[in-house]
Formats: structure tokens, C-alpha cells, sequence
């Protein structure tokens, strides 16, 4: 069922630890055979949305396919022609139409396979028709950063969403691992750095301001760190 787009409360949902054997199995409950659920996974950059969408994807075998927004990503070229390739990963540097319009397919189930695109990150570029989506996969896990955002076609994501979950790992975490993750594909220590506190850190504040808009806020732990806080929330 689609989530419904009337007002909305402007209370942020308490932010609650969860370990992925929890994320899995509650994953695996939105799957109905015969159904199409779609479940979004949002956060800032370095949030893990990647991370913790595969691992669905991989628990849940042939009734999941992960989707991402990355591939939507304007391609190089473009960004070049219209002056935004230094903000690649700013809002206005995706095709969210088309990525709107992939949603509404994915959920209509009435075409055989549905073929989404993939970022691929050593090219930093999307490739085409690279993921298909089979008619009787139950489950949809799709994840990006602006999930949630409420401009422009961006707007009419949430109501194609059956459910979203916004990661929120804490800052120095998150910092930590987009540090990393720039300095894997070839950036310097000091390139990583100020492009995670620079415009990752543009994008990142916008996408936070988003998450009042989730209907879950989790910070992904260890299943036993998990375990721990859940004993200690009893006690």
C-alpha cells in the first residue's frame, strides 16, 4: 500500500539502535508473495544506506533487489554543460523525474522486468539497464540520499514509499567512514577531508533537515551492541 501524503507530524521519530538480524527480519515481513512492497533506506553521506541495503538484499536471496538513487546520477558531460560538476552529489545534480517515473513502474508491476541503472563508482558514472527488477520480486530496496526531500518531483517520493528508514550513525561515525570511502577511490587525506566537510557537508545538513519525514530513524550497531542497549532499555 502506498504511504499516505496528507499533513504529516513534525515530530522526528526517536532515533532507536538496531542490528541487522533486527533489520533483516523486519525486511523480511514487508514480503508478500504475490505484492509489491517498496522500502526506502535514507540518510546523509556515509550513513551506510549502501551498506545495509545489500545486506538485505543478500539475507533475503531471490525476493529482494536493491535499487539505488546513485543511478540517477546526471552524467558527467551534462554536469559539465550546465556548470554543477563540482557539486556532484547536490540535490539539483540528479535526474529526479526519472527516477520518480522508475518508482511508479516498479510499484504498477505490469511489465515483465523493469531495468534500473547502477552507479558505478569507479567510473563515476551510471550505467544503464544494469539492474532488472523481475515482476514477481515481492521486495524493492531502494536507497539515496534524498529520499525524503520535499522540492520539485523529489515531493512525490514519499508517497511511493511503503515504509523508509533513515540512518543516522552520529557524526563522527559518519565522517569517519565518507573520509574513508573518498580516500578508497584515490582522493589525499586532505581531499577527502575538506570535500566531507565541504559540500558532502552541504548535502548532508539538507538531507538531516529530511528526516522528520521517516517513519523509522536507526543507527545500525553490532547485533550484540544491539542486544546490550536493548537489555539496558528493560532493566
Amino acid at each position: 500500500m502506498t504511504r499516505s501524503t496528507g499533513a504529516e507530524d513534525d515530530r522526528t521519530p526517536t532515533v532507536e539502535d538496531a542490528g541487522h538480524a533486527e533489520l533483516i527480519a523486519a525486511a523480511r515481513s514487508m514480503i508478500v508473495p504475490g505484492q509489491r512492497t517498496v522500502l526506502g533506506i535514507v540518510g546523509a553521506p556515509g550513513s551506510g544506506k549502501s551498506t545495509l541495503g545489500e545486506a538485505l538484499v543478500s539475507a533475503l536471496g531471490g525476493q529482494a533487489v536493491l535499487v539505488g538513487l546513485d543511478g540517477f546520477h546526471l552524467a558527467n558531460a551534462e554536469l559539465d554543460r550546465l556548470g554543477r560538476h563540482p557539486r556532484k552529489g547536490a540535490v539539483d545534480t540528479f535526474d529526479a523525474a526519472g527516477y520518480v517515473n522508475l518508482l511508479r513502474r516498479l510499484r504498477a508491476r505490469d511489465e515483465e522486468v523493469v531495468y534500473a541503472s547502477l552507479f558505478d563508482r569507479s567510473l563515476e558514472e551510471s550505467i544503464a539497464c544494469a539492474v532488472p527488477v523481475p515482476r514477481d520480486v515481492p521486495l524493492v530496496v531502494t536507497e539515496g540520499n534524498y529520499l525524503l526531500v520535499e522540492d520539485g518531483p523529489w515531493e512525490q517520493i514519499r508517497g511511493l514509499l511503503d515504509t523508509c528508514w533513515f540512518l543516522e550513525p552520529g557524526e563522527v561515525t559518519r565522517l569517519r567512514r565518507l573520509i574513508t570511502r573518498h580516500m578508497s577511490y584515490g582522493r589525499s587525506p586532505e581531499e577527502a577531508h575538506d570535500r566531507s566537510h565541504g559540500s558532502d557537508q552541504a548535502n548532508a545538513e539538507l538531507i538531516t533537515r529530511t528526516r522528520r519525514r521517516a517513519d523509522r530513524v536507526i543507527r545500525v550497531v553490532a547485533s550484540d551492541e544491539s542486544n546490550d542497549h536493548s537489555k539496558e532499555r528493560t532493566s
